[in-house]
């Protein structure tokens, strides 16, 4: 008999966390205007709103942390994360950042000026707000196919080399570089193929453009490419991933994802003139060059980390827990975006809350029943996420609307998968009753989902 599969590691140290009654629960969303980033931890029980440092850091990491040079310039920490970020991309120059969205501000400072065209493959929120906030415009490339969420496609992240032949085209003059986000959060997580990267590539290298790669779950996407594309299945993460960032010009990384630590971020490259012109905007936004928005202490653990999590056992665990939940998921027919991505489960709320006009933010209003239903917070990737096109105001409806179910690394167990699959199928089954959402009471001009204030209707 083949034996079941088992995480790869064991656990030293558990958290406490706590139940609430549906009564308790529907205080505080009120309270906190049914807006889940407004909770208070302590009222949620299963926390999938993010991924994004909410992992559990490995021994290795937590005694790395004890060998942090904390000097201002200079420090060991920072060359020995230098070291390791080069070892793995290939980059030799490297700032770093206290989280992604840091270092998107500090290259975008330098790279897109206003009215600069930035096309890529769904942009994620502060990727987005970076570029329109210098009122430059966010061009979504991504593959049609990923807009059908039960179609069964390995590579739904992928830039669609027409779409985006079409936008060198007609802004030529006017790109500052194609980003590439791997893997592609906005879809729901869906991995992009090495083929595709060398078709971005080319088209780069055609049109003299720069490629960047928005790298937050770069080690994912090195594992679906492993297991779902053709001739890589012998080779292992770290080849993959080198092979990946060969065909960059630069990347942004927020580290609070596949680097397994709770805060950090950085920008490589292997271009001098970026360097050199990042670097101005690193010192005043972030901090000096060798330690950016980062404790020594951190860069230390995230050094570990970027090596641990470039190992296929660790990646396996991880995605295979994902994996796990949405097998929970099919038992009971919930849609969602398949195949299931690396990070999360995002569920297809147009799908299921019917019911509820799209002005109404269906995922947003599916968001706060789970949420009463037994206090697991996800967040709504969808229509209120897109905030509103920057010449109309209007709201922007013509993407996906889901609702993100993000599992932190090495956190939960099997058992609260369960939970969160029986509890999204008592939403579900009493989908047909849920007939009004919510609407926005006051919002922020960019990357609004945030800080949005509603009401329900």
């Amino acid at each position: 008999m083949e034996l079941p599969f088992a995480e790869s590691w064991k656990i030293k140290m558990v958290e406490p966390i706590k139940k609430s009654t549906r009564e308790e629960r529907e205080k505080w969303i009120k309270e906190a205007h049914y807006n889940l980033f407004q909770l208070k931890a302590d009222y949620v029980y299963i926390d999938c709103l993010t991924d994004s440092g909410t992992g559990a850091m490995s021994d290795r990491q937590w005694a790395a942390m004890m060998m942090g040079d904390e000097s201002y310039a200079g420090a060991r920490s920072f060359f020995r994360l230098k070291d390791t970020i080069t070892r793995i991309t290939g980059f030799e120059y490297v700032i770093p950042t206290h989280q992604g969205r840091a270092a998107e501000n500090v290259l975008f400072s330098y790279l897109v000026k206003a009215g600069d065209y930035v096309p890529g493959n769904s942009h994620f929120d502060t990727t987005k707000g970076h570029i329109e906030s210098r009122k430059a415009f966010a061009v979504d490339c991504t593959i049609d196919e990923a807009k059908d969420t039960q179609l069964e496609l390995p590579f739904k992240g992928n830039v669609d080399p027409k779409k985006l032949e079409k936008v060198l085209q007609e802004h030529a003059d006017k790109i500052p570089f194609i980003i590439v986000t791997i893997t592609n959060n906005t879809a729901g997580g869906q991995p992009v193929s090495m083929q595709n990267l060398r078709e971005v590539r080319a088209l780069a290298d055609k049109y003299n453009k720069l490629v960047i790669f928005d790298s937050a779950r770069f080690a994912e996407n090195a594992y679906f490419i492993k297991t779902r594309e053709e001739g890589y299945a012998n080779k292992t993460i770290k080849e993959i991933t080198r092979e990946m960032f060969d065909l960059a010009d630069g990347m942004t990384m927020s580290a609070k994802k596949d680097g397994l630590v709770n805060m950090g971020g950085f920008i490589a490259t292997h271009h001098q003139d970026i360097y050199d012109g990042a670097k101005c905007f690193c010192i005043p936004f972030e901090g000096y060059l060798t330690y950016g928005g980062m404790n020594g202490r951190d860069m230390e653990a995230l050094a570990v980390g970027l090596d641990e999590n470039t190992e296929f056992d660790n990646l396996e665990t991880r995605i295979k827990q994902v994996q796990y939940l949405a097998a929970r998921l099919d038992e009971f027919g919930i849609p969602y975006q398949r195949p299931v991505g690396g990070h999360a489960i995002f569920v297809d709320a147009a799908k299921i809350l019917t019911n509820v006009p799209k002005e109404e933010f269906p995922a947003q209003t599916l968001a706060i029943e789970l949420y009463l239903e037994a206090g697991i917070r996800g967040c709504e990737i969808g229509y209120i996420l897109a905030d509103r096109d920057p010449v109309t105001r209007e709201n922007r409806f013509g993407g996906l609307d889901l609702l993100r179910l993000c599992i932190a690394r090495r956190v939960y167990t099997n058992n609260h998968m369960d939970v969160i699959a029986v509890a999204l199928k008592n939403v579900f089954d009493r989908r047909n009753e849920i007939k009004r959402g919510v609407k926005i009471v006051w919002e922020a001009e960019l990357m609004r989902h945030f800080t949005v204030q509603l009401e329900r209707l």
